[in-house]
């Protein structure tokens, strides 16, 4: 697979929702978004998908929406960002925020209708996700935040997500060394209904913590 890039057009639905997308809101990003950090590090996150008003529009995962806000303060809680917001409304500030020791990426790198991907779209940017794990070092850590990124992982991975059942706060041990951690997704719903508190959040970093150094 081709080298991930702005420009992709591999998926004719997103690319056409992001085609509507950029002409109704002609300041917004509106295109496949990059992963965000240095590439190789120790700790990799992976996300569902860019939000209409997140990633969607700042051009940066979890950049934007309610989703970022829980995601970076716990990241700046644990010593892995430089700053416990991203700051998205003031550039300056913004190019000042950086991670330490992680890399922020997406299941599916474009914004899909209604949030949710087609088992398809999801199949098309696995092969981005291959190359995200090919850099990482030996022994490093793969957070999920929701089942579709922890499916894309094993699939990324080779593996069957049978062999690997989701659970919240869960550590699977994969065959290539790396550690796979889950988490339900810091999406505004979850936290609203409290499927998901701050508390239980940390919780999942406190366990990365535990076995990893950043």
């Amino acid at each position: 697979m081709k080298k991930f890039s702005t420009d992709c057009r591999l998926c004719p639905r997103l690319a056409s929702f992001l085609d509507e997308v950029r002409a109704a809101q002609p300041d917004y990003f509106a295109k496949p978004v990059p992963s965000f950090g240095e590439a190789g590090t120790p700790l990799l996150i992976v996300g569902l998908a860019p939000g209409m008003h997140g990633a969607n529009r700042t051009g940066r995962p979890f950049t934007g929406d309610y989703a970022g806000d829980l995601l970076y303060s716990s990241l700046h809680k644990f010593g892995l960002a430089t700053a416990s917001a991203p700051l998205d409304a003031n550039k300056q500030a913004n190019a000042l925020l950086s991670l330490k020791g992680c890399r922020i990426t997406n299941a599916v790198r474009c914004l899909p209708p209604q949030n949710k991907p087609e088992p398809a779209e999801i199949k098309q940017c696995n092969g981005y996700l291959v190359q995200e794990l090919a850099a990482v070092p030996q022994g490093a850590a793969v957070m999920a935040l929701g089942l579709i990124a922890h499916g894309a992982v094993l699939r990324a991975c080779g593996l069957k997500v049978k062999d690997f059942k989701f659970a919240h706060n869960a550590r699977h041990e994969l065959p290539n060394g790396l550690a796979l951690y889950d988490s339900y997704h810091c999406s505004r719903y979850n936290t609203q209904t409290k499927r998901l508190t701050e508390a239980m959040f940390h919780q999942v970093f406190d366990s990365i913590l535990e076995q990893h150094q950043f």
